[in-house]
This record gives C-alpha cells, sequence and structure tokens, in this order.
C-alpha cells in the first residue's frame, strides 16, 4: 500500500513538473540571452577574441630575451685533441654543454608597431562579436514579432469563422422554415470553408515562424515551444519616426561594424610602419656560456682530471652586440612597403563601404517606418468603416435585403483590411525598434 502511494505521488510530481515545463513560455529578452550564449557564430567569434588575445600575449612576449641551452655526447675515435692541445691515437667520450640568450635591442620599431597592430586586431574582433550579436538580436526580434502577428492573424481568423458559423445557423433555421433560399446557404457554408481554410493557413504560418525562432535558438523544435505576449506599445497618431541623420551621427560613434572597420584601418598603418622598419639596421645583443667534459683528460702527471676541475677549467663565457643591416634584398622590403599602402587604402575603402551601408540600412528603416505608420493610419480608418459597413451588411442580410454573395464580400474585404492593419502595425513597430537599436537602445517588448 505504502509503495503504492509513493509510486502515485512520484508520477504527480512528474506530471506537475512536465505541466509547468510545458507552460514555460520565452521571453524577447529570454530568447536573446539564450541566443548569445548558444549561437554556433557567436561561440566561433569568442573564440577569435581568444586567438587575437593569444596573439597579443605573442607580440609583446617577443620583447623579452629568448633562453636556450644545448647538450651533446660526442664519441671520438683515432687521432683525437688532448688535454695539452697535442693529438693522440685514444678513444674517448665528449659531452658539451651551453646556454645561449639573445635580446633584440632594435628593430625599426617593428616589436613596438607589431604589438600596436595587434592590439587593434583585438579590439576588432571584439567589434566583430559585438555585430554578430546584435545582427542575432535583431533577427530573433524580428521572428518574434513575426510570431505575433501570426498569433493576432490566428484569432482574427477565428473570430470571422465564429461569426460565420453564428451565420450559417441563422441561415439554416431560414431555409428550414422556408424563408431563405437554399442558394444563400450554399454560399455562407462555401465562405465558412474558406474562412476554415484561412485558420490553417495563419496556423501553418505561425508554426513555421516559431520554428524558425527555435532553429535560431539552436534548440529542437516541439509543439510546446511558444513566446509570452508582451504588452506592445500603441500605434497611434502620436507615434512619430526619428530622423534618419541624427540616428546615422549618433550609430557612427557607437556602432561596432564602424568602430571594426576603423581598427583594422589603424591596424594596417601600424602594418605599413612594421615593413618600413624592415628598412633599418637591426641591433641585437647576445650572450652565451660553454663547457665540456671529455673522459680521458689527464694532467701532466698523467693523473685522470676530475668532473669538477674540468667544468671548472673549460668553461667559456661570451657576450656582445650586433648590427644587422639590411643594404639589398631584391626589392623585397619595398614590395612589401608598397602592399602594406595598398592594403590601407582598401580597408580604408571598407570603412568608407560600411559606412555606406550603415546609413542606406538607417534610410531604408526609416523609411519603412513611415510608409508603415501611414499604411496604418489609413488601414485603421478603412477597418472602422468596413466594420460599419459589415454590420450594416449582416443587418440588412439578416432581413433579406442583400443576397449571402454581397455579405461574403463585405466580411472578406473586412478580413482583408484587418490583416493589412496587423501587418502595418508590426511592420511600423520593428523598424521603429531598428531606429532606436542604432541610437544604442537595446530592443525590447
Amino acid at each position: 500500500m505504502i509503495r503504492t502511494i509513493f509510486t502515485l505521488a512520484y508520477l504527480l510530481l512528474l506530471a506537475l513538473f512536465a505541466s509547468l515545463h510545458a507552460q514555460e513560455l520565452w521571453t524577447l529578452d529570454k530568447c536573446i540571452n539564450y541566443a548569445h550564449d548558444n549561437n554556433i557564430q557567436i561561440k566561433q567569434s569568442t573564440l577569435n577574441t581568444q586567438y587575437q588575445l593569444n596573439m597579443l600575449k605573442e607580440k609583446k612576449n617577443s620583447r623579452l630575451p629568448n633562453l636556450n641551452g644545448q647538450v651533446s655526447e660526442n664519441l671520438n675515435f683515432g687521432r683525437s685533441l688532448t688535454y695539452e692541445n697535442t693529438y693522440q691515437n685514444v678513444n674517448s667520450s665528449q659531452t658539451d654543454f651551453g646556454l645561449g640568450t639573445q635580446l633584440t635591442v632594435f628593430q625599426g620599431m617593428q616589436i613596438n608597431n607589431a604589438v600596436k597592430k595587434t592590439e587593434f586586431d583585438l579590439k576588432a574582433s571584439f567589434e566583430d562579436l559585438a555585430k554578430a550579436k546584435d545582427d542575432l538580436s535583431l533577427n530573433i526580434a524580428s521572428t518574434f514579432l513575426e510570431i505575433l502577428f501570426a498569433k493576432e492573424l490566428v484569432k482574427v481568423s477565428e473570430d470571422q469563422i465564429l461569426i460565420t458559423n453564428q451565420q450559417l445557423k441563422q441561415s439554416q433555421e431560414k431555409v428550414n422554415a422556408g424563408s431563405l433560399a437554399s442558394g444563400a446557404l450554399l454560399e455562407i457554408e462555401a465562405q465558412a470553408a474558406r474562412e476554415e481554410l484561412n485558420i490553417v493557413d495563419a496556423k501553418n504560418q505561425l508554426q513555421l515562424a516559431k520554428l524558425k525562432l527555435a532553429q535560431m535558438l539552436e534548440l529542437v523544435f516541439t509543439d510546446k515551444f511558444d513566446v509570452e505576449i508582451p504588452i506592445l506599445p500603441e500605434v497611434g497618431a502620436q507615434s512619430s519616426v526619428t530622423n534618419s541623420q541624427d540616428v546615422y551621427l549618433t550609430a557612427l560613434k557607437q556602432r561596432p561594424e564602424i568602430r571594426g572597420a576603423e581598427y583594422r584601418y589603424q591596424s594596417t598603418e601600424m602594418q605599413l610602419k612594421m615593413a618600413e622598419g624592415v628598412f633599418y639596421p637591426t641591433i641585437s645583443f647576445y650572450a652565451n656560456y660553454y663547457n665540456n667534459y671529455n673522459n680521458k683528460y689527464k694532467d701532466i702527471t698523467g693523473t685522470s682530471i676530475s668532473f669538477g676541475d674540468q667544468l671548472s677549467n673549460n668553461q667559456r663565457k661570451g657576450l656582445g652586440l650586433q648590427m644587422n643591416i639590411p643594404i639589398f634584398n631584391r626589392f623585397f622590403t619595398k614590395l612589401q612597403v608598397d602592399n602594406a599602402k595598398i592594403q590601407m587604402l582598401n580597408t580604408q575603402l571598407d570603412l568608407e563601404g560600411t559606412k555606406k551601408v550603415l546609413r542606406q540600412e538607417i534610410e531604408t528603416a526609416q523609411t519603412t517606418a513611415i510608409t508603415s505608420f501611414n499604411r496604418f493610419k489609413s488601414t485603421e480608418k478603412a477597418v472602422s468603416s468596413m466594420q460599419e459597413a459589415f454590420r450594416y451588411s449582416e443587418e440588412k442580410f439578416n432581413v433579406g435585403m442583400v443576397n449571402a454573395v454581397d455579405y461574403n464580400l463585405a466580411k472578406t474585404n473586412l478580413l482583408k483590411a484587418s490583416s493589412d492593419l496587423l501587418r502595418a502595425k508590426y511592420e511600423f513597430i520593428f523598424r521603429s525598434k531598428i531606429l532606436d537599436f542604432y541610437r544604442g537602445i537595446p530592443i525590447t517588448l
């Protein structure tokens, strides 16, 4: 009995957990944050920043001296050099070891310029990461609004079929009573079938939008996946669109694609200075230590010299400065400088092109927002008029003053106008959010 109770309790808790899990809805903020943490492209951009950070460390470490050790074991047979600097026929083994270090003192500022170049590359990679996140956020917001639009479209279609079903019931009663021709009933039934198809299409559109969002989030899509319906901003006569030039001037100062292009241009400037630095001499400091041990070394008395004495007597130390002066390298350096100048001009064009694309995107968003707002206002008036026209047509149809064809036409016109109103509303909201986003305002609903 107790075991049965525990089993039932476990199943009840499991069902409760599944129910709570099924009721979990995705907000826009949750979608964006989750995508930033799990999207593959974002992860790749993050890895690229880590790579550039390691490259910066590598360039900075090139300022340090190196230190290398070497050990060798040699077996000698036949005539060999002895400790007294004479040759004898003797077989011996000799161990050589040493340490060496080198430090670049001057290299035409190539190291410092390489560090600065890599710093700009690192900053550009961070901006690329921010741009990838921004693009993903915009795409998610667009799909999220697409889902909300599809939901409202489904609701409008369902409201229409409810009215049609009610009218179909009344028409059936009139036909049964002999006060309405059966042809009118057939027209209403055909209208109901068309509206049922509209509902199916609207629901399919909703499912496809949900699937698209789930794929953006790297989720396995299920029927339980859904979004939370937020309180959307009202679109009314007081709504306005920010001037595109003001948005553009603000975006130039803070958009990651602009800053990234500027950093890449500055990186090529450092690349040019690095190429020019090859024309200068290179000054290096070096130091070394050498020692060896031979198992057949003997002193003048014929006594074998110990390992410690040999280390003390055989050691050799040295240090110095070395200058390498480039004289002629088959014009390689000159061509490298010319190529660096070309690359710098290319990145300058990239920067100008990025600014141009940004301006076009802002102008497109502003123009679309204005046209959507104007379409919304005109469609809102049309919907109000068509609602009244449909109400009047419905009253006349109920008393037999208009036929079913005219009634269905009024109803279809109202449905189309309502759909156009929703489309204009969501288009205006999205384009307005894009303009705010370019001004540095996060996308929220």
